[in-house]
């Protein structure tokens, strides 16, 4: 059974809880409106247009924020309860600092793990209709670019002609075994390819050992060939980068592609344990609220202890985030730079509950 205070801990954050996520969604529906109604503002689009994309992408990046929204909504739990004197009230009934924590704790928890199987499959099934939509009127929307059972396809209009480009893998800049069929406007085929290997490190390809026909005459041979795309493999790389539009299940069958397709699939690695983590980031964002809170002195005023608590989860932010990029460069292990920050951030929660514990 849940006792009495756990009842009164677990409502008043999940009030406040709510209320700050409602302030973060107004916010970036606010800012996004304004991005979107730039970006379409040569387009044809009605007026709602825009805000309906900004509804389509504002929870994926209000998914973002939510460690910042942990740690600001158990910061002003706590000043609730300074303010009414609540916290001496829990000590004279015996109820430690400990127990408070560990009630937090437990259900931002339970908490984050349902807004990573509801809000995140949610989110991202909105994000990847937005990016749909938006790509329509995408001015550079001459080309395009998806990883299947059967390799990479790129579809790539140049020149006035469309190439149709099949690639059975890419490494280091560099596509193997590849067919390419070009079209007219009319999709007229006048021109087929096959080349054992691309060098795409810049938009004029060099095409190696190539096999051609042209308007039907014979085929015909010939060892390197210069041929111009809208695309290199910088921007290939790029195409493929915005996962937080593909849930779970998405991610597994990109990432089974991508290694037939002998594609890197780091940026995946790094996804996955992101999300395996993000329940724990959460809960130590709480934790880590509670014992700022608890540690520092009362008489300081409540701008201060937000303004402490803001800088404190800025800093922890781009610890996680300077850390997944190395990890993204493969200058660290998959694994340690996700797991490592959080890590490191425990050792001072351990440090801090020692502290609280001895008070």
């Amino acid at each position: 059974m849940i006792k009495v205070y756990q009842k009164y801990l677990i409502s008043s954050f999940l009030k406040i809880f709510l209320m700050v996520f409602s302030v973060f969604f107004s916010l970036v529906i606010i800012l996004n409106v304004f991005e979107e109604v730039s970006y379409l503002k040569d387009s044809d689009t009605g007026l709602l247009f825009p805000f309906f994309l900004t509804i389509l992408n504002s929870p994926s990046i209000v998914y973002e924020t939510f460690p910042f929204i942990f740690f600001i909504s158990t910061q002003f739990l706590f000043i609730k309860l300074l303010d009414k004197e609540e916290l001496d009230i829990f000590k004279k009934v015996s109820l430690s600092n400990f127990k408070i924590i560990s009630v937090l704790s437990i259900f931002s928890f339970i908490l984050s793990i349902f807004i990573l199987i509801i809000f995140y499959n949610l989110s991202s099934n909105l994000k990847f209709i937005y990016l749909d939509l938006k790509n329509k009127y995408s001015k550079d929307n001459k080309y395009l670019a998806v990883v299947t059972e059967n390799g990479l396809w790129i579809k790539d209009e140049i020149n006035n002609n469309i190439n149709i480009i099949n690639a059975e893998r890419i490494s280091d800049g560099i596509l193997h075994d590849v067919t390419i069929n070009q079209f007219t406007k009319l999709y007229e085929n006048f021109n087929n390819l096959m080349v054992d290997e691309i060098d795409i490190k810049e938009k004029k390809w060099v095409l190696n050992n190539v096999i051609y026909s042209t308007n039907g005459s014979s085929t015909k041979k010939d060892k390197n060939i210069v041929f111009e795309s809208n695309f290199d493999s910088d921007q290939i790389n790029q195409l493929f980068s915005d996962l937080s539009s593909l849930n779970f299940f998405e991610l597994s069958n990109l990432k089974t592609g991508y290694k037939k397709l002998g594609y890197s699939v780091t940026n995946i690695n790094i996804h996955f344990h992101k999300l395996v983590s993000y329940p724990i980031n959460l809960t130590i964002m709480t934790l880590f609220g509670c014992i700022v809170m608890l540690n520092i002195k009362r008489n300081n005023s409540k701008i201060f202890h937000l303004i402490l608590g803001t800088l404190l989860s800025v800093i922890i932010y781009y610890i996680n985030y300077f850390s997944g990029l190395l990890g993204e460069n493969e200058k660290m292990p998959e694994f340690l730079s996700i797991w490592f920050p959080l890590l490191i951030i425990s050792l001072f929660c351990v440090i801090g509950l020692i502290r609280i514990n001895e008070k």
